[in-house]
This record gives structure tokens, C-alpha cells and sequence, in this order.
């Protein structure tokens, strides 16, 4: 069962969809990866697509992060997370929109959102990857100097959209994680 690893939830284990819909990330890449994101989270705006349980969102409001935004359109999903930011006691901070990503991001432009780091986690080996990350560019949700990671397949390939550079990508056994900076 995944936990919070570090900040104000340190040790919280967290509630999961059942089932194989949501693969939850492994405390050991999700420690990994925040590890060399951590000095972003302070302050930051965060918004976690393609949320599962909200574990990304929920650590980076545990680091310190000003506002997570999860974007989940499982239902079993969203009521997990919903569970997770009362756990926590993080309900304040986080907002669920339980929609599908696409419909999500569009609302987010017109409320002329923007997000300091933004987490992308979509369903292995389905082309999510570039079409998202090309929506966040196009949408302008991506602040200024921003990050977005893509959790991805290992063999998952895509093309970086036009504003924003691949500054570290790292593989874990099954899965990547690929850094782009907003430049």
C-alpha cells in the first residue's frame, strides 16, 4: 500500500482504487522521483492528471506545496482520494476535479489556471504522453520556468512540444520518468 514518504503526512499510508485500472506508483520510484523535484514543491502550484489515488498531489502537498489540483475520472478513484486529503487532513489545500484530463485542462485555461509543476501519469501505451503535454503547452497552464513529469512505459516515446525542453529522464525496471522545463 503506498504511503506519504516525507513532509507534514510523512507515513500516511493511503487509500487505492481495487482493481487494475490504477497502478499506483512504488514508494521507491514516487521517493526517486520527488527527491529530485523537491526544491520545486515549496509554494507551488501543483496539479496531478490522471490522478488514480491522488499519491502525487498528496506528496507534494505534504513537501510543501501551496495547491494540488487532482484530475481523475474513475469514480472509485475519486472517493480514494477524496479519502486520502482528509487522511492527511490536506482537504484545504487540494481541489478533485473528477472529470476525464482533456475536458479538465480546457476548464483550467478558461479559469486561466497555471501550475508551478505538473504531474502526468496516464495509462501506459496509450499516446496520452505527447497529446497531453502538447495541450498543457498549447492551454498555457504551465507557468513560466515550470516542470512537468511524465510517468511513462520504459519503451514509451514522444515528441516534446514546443516550449518546453527534456532536462532528465530516468528509468526505473517498467517505467520512465521524463522531466520537461518550460523555458
Amino acid at each position: 500500500m503506498p504511503r506519504i514518504i516525507a513532509g507534514s503526512a510523512r507515513g500516511i499510508q493511503l487509500v487505492v482504487p481495487e482493481g487494475l485500472d490504477t497502478r499506483p506508483t512504488s514508494d521507491s520510484r514516487k521517493e526517486a522521483v520527488f527527491s529530485s523535484i523537491q526544491f520545486e514543491l515549496p509554494g507551488c502550484r501543483f496539479l496531478d492528471l490522471f490522478a488514480g489515488s491522488g499519491a502525487a498531489g498528496l506528496e507534494a502537498l505534504s513537501r510543501g506545496a501551496q495547491k494540488a489540483v487532482f484530475v481523475e475520472s474513475g469514480r472509485q478513484a475519486v472517493d480514494c482520494i477524496h479519502k486520502n486529503l482528509a487522511k492527511t487532513k490536506l482537504q484545504e489545500k487540494g481541489q478533485v476535479l473528477a472529470e476525464d484530463v482533456l475536458s479538465a485542462l480546457s476548464r483550467l485555461a478558461r479559469e486561466q489556471a497555471q501550475f508551478d509543476v505538473i504531474f502526468l501519469d496516464p495509462p501506459y501505451r496509450k499516446g496520452y504522453e505527447e497529446l497531453v503535454c502538447r495541450e498543457v503547452m498549447e492551454k498555457g497552464l504551465l507557468a513560466e520556468g515550470g516542470l512537468i513529469v511524465v510517468e511513462s512505459a520504459v519503451e514509451t516515446e514522444f515528441a516534446v512540444p514546443e516550449g518546453v525542453n527534456i532536462v532528465k529522464s530516468k528509468s526505473y525496471r517498467i517505467t520512465k520518468f521524463t522531466l520537461l522545463r518550460r523555458e
